[in-house]
């Protein structure tokens, strides 16, 4: 059963549909979107506050109307996670591992708990505790993380290659499980493959289906599937299984969320023109 958590439903309206209207909508539509999801008025009123608190939204006021935009750490908090989710990494591997080695005291533990989860959605994996590989080249993005966190003097960053009597694989299976990841993929395959055979042919039929259904489903599918790449380190070929299911679950879901795209577009429309005036932006 699918768990709709405010600021994360937010955030997938907000990428998905309202960026691409200028990156503002009006709180009352905003509340009647997410309505679909059994999130209350009151749970998405106190999420959009703390997320312009943190300096995600800004909120402009009409009278006794409120509208929330995107700012600029907004939309590149959308960036980004568009990236990690939707442009896998498909160059090849040269056998080097990139290596971040970090002694962070506990007095900055805070940080130390925030940085493993940054090298694990930027794809690392835990060779030891304070000890994390990947086999793409990520130092920018890592070099970031750490001045952002200012632990620069605790971490340092390695390249380095494996000798020739240590196997690959042994190494993959000590950093991730992708027995684990494997089964995500197969569950969201499982899952979705029938549905979308069942309603190309219902719209090839010219059967009449509902837009605020294609809506909802459109976004349960988007949901489902932005939590894949959490688990899935994008290993290279070499290194993965050769029934690896990452680019079929892809395919399958470029198809239904293209499929359902102009009816969900149409509800959205129509609700976000209820609540929303016009309003010029600089971002797209």
């Amino acid at each position: 059963m699918l768990i709709f958590r405010p600021r994360a439903t937010i955030l997938t309206l907000y990428g998905d549909y309202v960026r691409h209207r200028g990156g503002e909508i009006g709180i009352g539509g905003l509340i009647e979107l997410l309505a679909n999801f059994s999130l209350s008025e009151q749970s998405i009123r106190s999420a959009v506050s703390r997320m312009s608190r943190a300096g995600l939204f800004k909120v402009r006021h009409n009278g006794l109307r409120s509208y929330y935009s995107l700012t600029e750490a907004g939309f590149d908090l959308l960036d980004k996670g568009a990236q990690r989710i939707f442009e896998r990494k498909t160059s090849g591997w040269d056998g080097t591992w990139s290596v971040v080695v970090y002694f962070i005291p506990e007095e900055k533990r805070e940080a130390r708990d925030k940085l493993r989860q940054e090298l694990n959605w930027a794809g690392y994996g835990p060779l030891s505790t304070a000890t994390w590989i990947s086999p793409h080249d990520s130092s920018r993005e890592i070099a970031e993380i750490i001045a952002r966190l200012q632990i620069k003097e605790y971490v340092q960053m390695f390249k380095a290659k494996l000798r020739d009597f240590t196997n690959p694989q042994s190494i993959i299976s000590r950093c991730w499980d992708l027995h684990l990841i494997h089964e995500k993929y197969a569950s969201f395959l499982n899952e979705y493959s029938s549905k979308l055979e069942d309603y190309q042919g219902r719209f090839q039929d010219g059967e009449p289906i509902e837009a605020s259904w294609c809506f909802v489903e459109r976004f349960k599918l988007i949901h489902q599937y932005r939590r894949l790449p959490f688990f899935d380190p994008d290993l290279p070929e070499e290194l993965l299984p050769k029934d690896w299911l990452r680019s079929q679950a892809a395919d399958l879901f470029h198809q239904y969320h293209d499929l359902l795209a102009e009816k969900a577009n149409e509800y959205f429309e129509f609700v976000f023109n209820q609540y929303n005036e016009p309003q010029l932006s600089n971002r797209n």
